[in-house]
């Protein structure tokens, strides 16, 4: 099947590539801010001009000849985004003028032979324009002045970069890239057409873009042994077994004493926020270092999000002492919040059980949506033993009906014989015996009172 077409921006650090980005996508999608070195992995999104629907993908800012590893990686996956794209756009500063790595770019673009633009940025006002006649002596015959801020001239320039595009009516998906690891089936779906959203979350170098490349056989995210090497969430879409599931590897959540960058305050606030985004979280944790008190702070923000939670311990393959269950019982202990949480031991990097965790996802994610009959729900309720219910002394606690008020997270009203809230230990006998009976696996529960009249 045909994908739809590409157009990638390209260009040297701090020039306003995302700026560009988040105006034709519609929506602040890529970090933006004064430091170079904001977006490193590539970034893709929808998006669609006169009734033409293509993707735009967003690039790290390119240094051809720096050795740094980070650089390095950075122009290697943007040299991947050069090869898939049908159209190139390349970002240039106007104020700057031309300087020798635009020269080096150009060069760069030419010889793969794709279509280029030239998007000379940060001509604000009307005054400016005189500002990119100088560009024209890089020999891109298609140059455009805009300001990717205030959306002055990208109308023309998407107009020049769509004209071959298809329109609306031929719109074809983007065919997902097939997923690493085991060939264990993963259980179908009534509603399969909707992705399932999987947030990847967890301390820095834990493996998280490492999971998120076997998931998909290739390196969409730039993977190092440098903490941080992440700074924006990456959303990428694969199919297995009928079942659609979209990751979002996010940044390394750090302590807010220990970001001092602003990129890497700004990750910590993304990661959060993309967070609420997904279905299904998996909290990474490091098998060879164990559980951290920031991988219980990281797991409280799922808890809190009231995210469905896997528990993923990656890089057991490298754990020479102890047991699966001394690990167990050691995350249960410090992070009582998720006991409804399953956890998973893997290797991301070997691929080891990732077709297990593929069927706790789904399994999951089925849980959250799942909803109880009112009927079956007030049986349940007749069977109850409120006697062993601890709770303080006084008026004992009696529920009348009981009823699903919501799912995703699953939400119970019950009907009672006393006002305000359920004693924490009554509450917790509740839940317990509701999940005894129906399930709802790594799914946090909400429960709410109302005094019966």
């Amino acid at each position: 099947m045909p994908q739809l077409p590409r157009v990638a921006i390209i260009g040297r650090p701090n020039v306003g590539k995302s700026t560009l980005f988040n105006r034709i996508c519609g929506h602040r999608r890529a970090l933006v801010g004064d430091e170079p070195g904001m977006t490193r992995d590539r970034l893709y999104a929808p998006a669609e001009w006169m009734g033409k629907p293509f993707e735009v993908v967003d690039t790290g800012g390119m240094i051809p000849f720096e050795k740094d590893l980070i650089a390095t990686e950075i122009l290697r996956q943007a040299q991947v985004a050069i090869e898939e794209a049908s159209q190139l756009i390349m970002v240039v500063d106007a104020r700057q003028g031309i300087v020798p790595l635009d020269e080096e770019l150009v060069r760069l673009l030419r010889r793969s032979g794709k279509p280029l633009a030239l998007a000379v940025n940060k001509v604000d006002m009307a005054q400016h324009s005189p500002l990119a006649a100088e560009f024209h002596r890089l020999g891109v015959p298609d140059i455009f002045p805009l300001s990717a801020e205030h959306g002055l001239g990208v109308d023309d320039l998407l107009e020049h970069v769509t004209k071959g595009f298809p329109a609306s009516q031929e719109r074809v998906e983007t065919p997902p890239a097939e997923p690493a690891g085991e060939t264990t089936a993963v259980p179908p779906a009534p509603h399969a057409d909707q992705p399932i959203n999987v947030g990847i979350i967890g301390r820095p170098n834990v493996g998280k873009s490492t999971l998120l490349n076997s998931f998909l056989e290739q390196e969409r995210s730039i993977v190092s042994p440098l903490p941080g090497t992440t700074r924006d969430a990456v959303d990428a879409e694969f199919e297995r077994d009928g079942r659609r599931f979209r990751l979002i590897d996010t940044a390394g959540i750090r302590r807010k004493g220990k970001t001092n960058l602003l990129a890497e305050k700004l990750s910590v606030i993304q990661a959060r926020k993309h967070l609420e985004r997904s279905d299904v979280a998996l909290l990474i944790l490091d098998g060879p270092e164990g559980l951290t008190a920031l991988d219980a702070h990281i797991g409280g923000y799922a808890h809190e999000s009231r995210r469905s939670v896997i528990i993923v311990v990656n890089k057991w393959d490298l754990v020479k002492n102890g047991s699966m269950n001394d690990y167990v019982q050691a995350i249960r202990r410090r992070m009582k919040f998720l006991d409804y949480a399953p956890i998973l031991f893997i290797s991301a990097l070997h691929g080891q059980r990732l077709g297990n965790l593929l069927k706790m996802i789904v399994e999951v994610a089925e849980a959250r949506k799942l909803r109880v009959p009112t009927a079956e729900m007030n049986q349940f309720l007749k069977e109850l033993d409120f006697e062993r219910a601890s709770t303080p002394a006084g008026k004992p606690t009696r529920i009348y009906y009981l009823t699903q008020g919501g799912v995703a997270p699953p939400v119970f009203v019950a009907f009672t014989n006393r006002p305000g809230k359920f004693h924490f230990s009554f509450e917790r006998f509740l839940e317990n015996r509701i999940r005894e009976r129906f399930g709802f696996l790594g799914t946090p529960i909400v429960i709410k009172s109302r005094q019966s009249r």
